[in-house]
């Protein structure tokens, strides 16, 4: 009887398949990691034939030390998600890389860039279960990397789930950048020979040495191994559940594209350089009493209600089109409880839904109505984003009036005044 973590080799009606079972939650499905790295379903009643190969070995994983080379030297902050782990064939379960130098060994090619000087290990988990207080540690330990001369750079891995919202987080945290903070990741597992770690994290290494004194995340610009996109951290979000170049840039050009041999080639050149006199001040606080909605046709707006009596500070809520949801000719009239939440002293954005574009409430009739009630219309930020800020910003203490002023004030690159045709699904 075939077991999880057997090497198996399937006939089915159609074809002949080999690779390792995995644990199934459906009886009636066979869960099959193809050689290529990919899982597939196949259901017992196609199979003809099933014969037991071998079992599967989970080998001890390389690690390579960082050797002390005439380079410049960066440090990295590791914290988990797909970039941090291989897969256990026998449970189907991911598993955190045991030392965080076997990290090292998926991208040799970095240490022939750059001396890493140190590695930080704050914490491993999935990106999905980052909050807020998971920001301020990595900031708190960034800006501390920062701020040491042997430091040209640092390069922080991270899940791909949130890291955009990790990405802003910092972007707002660390005041005064000197030099240049890179966050990437890995679509596919490292034990996978399509994993996407070897190359992001050598276009990491090249960018964390150049002119560029920001926030940026370094990850595949195409589904191929040819080059990276360096993209600035509040105008980025990932966009596709599984592709490797899963994150774009967002109303903007990407800052630069940067290839394995460490050619990079400006696009935008709107970004802060480096200059290694400053020094980082971090301004790591949040509140958590902040909430991000999805207005949707025929939406209650009593939902309202529930942060209200919750005491909530702030909403953002992603609006249709220029700024839009349900108002005066409706029956779910978002407009009262909106009001109510106001005068409640709740902070109520608008964000565009659409992700591209910028919000205009003076085009129709439903804006205006909308703006005058007290929302405040954030035109081309990305909803994560202002949610990022938002918390930021309340967890500051500040009035409401200072508030709003700050919201509309770009901070971090978060708002354009001119947005490209060509920043359009670049």
């Amino acid at each position: 009887m075939a077991k999880a973590g057997d090497i198996v080799k399937i006939k089915t009606i159609k074809e002949e398949l080999k690779g390792t079972l995995l644990p199934s939650l459906d009886p009636s499905l066979l869960l099959l990691k193809l050689e290529s790295g990919y899982n597939i379903g196949i259901s017992k009643k196609e199979v003809q034939q099933l014969r037991v190969e071998g079992k599967a070995k989970l080998e001890a994983f390389p690690s390579l030390k960082a050797k002390q080379k005439n380079l410049p030297g960066i440090s990295l902050i590791v914290t988990g998600g797909t970039i941090s782990s291989r897969l256990d064939y026998k449970t189907g379960a991911v598993k955190w890389l045991s030392k965080p130098e076997e990290l090292l060994a998926v991208a040799p090619g970095m240490l022939n860039i750059v001396n890493v000087k140190k590695i930080e290990v704050p914490f491993l988990i999935g990106s999905e279960n980052m909050v807020p207080k998971n920001w301020i540690k990595i900031a708190k330990i960034a800006a501390k990397l920062l701020n040491k001369k042997e430091n040209k750079g640092i390069i922080i891995t991270h899940g791909t789930d949130t890291l955009h919202y990790t990405a802003a987080a910092l972007s707002f945290m660390l005041k005064n950048l000197n030099k240049t903070v890179i966050l990437t990741y890995s679509q596919r597992s490292l034990d996978r020979g399509s994993s996407d770690a070897l190359l992001n994290l050598t276009c990491s290494a090249h960018a964390s040495l150049s002119d560029i004194a920001e926030v940026m995340l370094v990850g595949h610009a195409t589904s191929q191994d040819n080059y990276c996109f360096a993209m600035r951290g509040t105008k980025v979000r990932k966009m596709h559940t599984s592709r490797r170049d899963t994150f774009r840039p967002i109303n903007e050009l990407p800052i630069a594209k940067i290839d394995e041999q460490g050619k990079i080639n400006i696009i935008n050149k709107e970004f802060k350089r480096r200059d290694e006199k400053k020094r980082v001040q971090v301004d790591a606080t949040f509140s958590d009493k902040i909430a991000l909605l999805k207005y949707y046709p025929g939406a209650d707006p009593d939902i309202l209600n529930y942060y209200i009596n919750k005491r909530y500070k702030g909403i953002i809520v992603e609006m249709l089109g220029l700024g839009h949801l349900a108002t005066s000719e409706s029956e779910m009239n978002w407009l009262p409880l909106i009001k109510k939440a106001i005068n409640k002293g709740i902070i109520i954005c608008a964000a565009p839904q659409t992700i591209y574009g910028r919000l205009d409430p003076y085009v129709y009739s439903t804006g205006r109505e909308i703006q005058a009630s007290g929302v405040i219309y954030l035109e081309d930020m990305l909803p994560e984003v202002a949610y990022v800020k938002l918390g930021w910003l309340l967890g500051h203490r500040y009035s409401k009036e200072k508030i709003k002023e700050l919201m509309l004030k770009n901070i971090a690159g978060e708002l354009n005044k001119k947005i490209s045709e060509k920043a359009f699904l670049y």
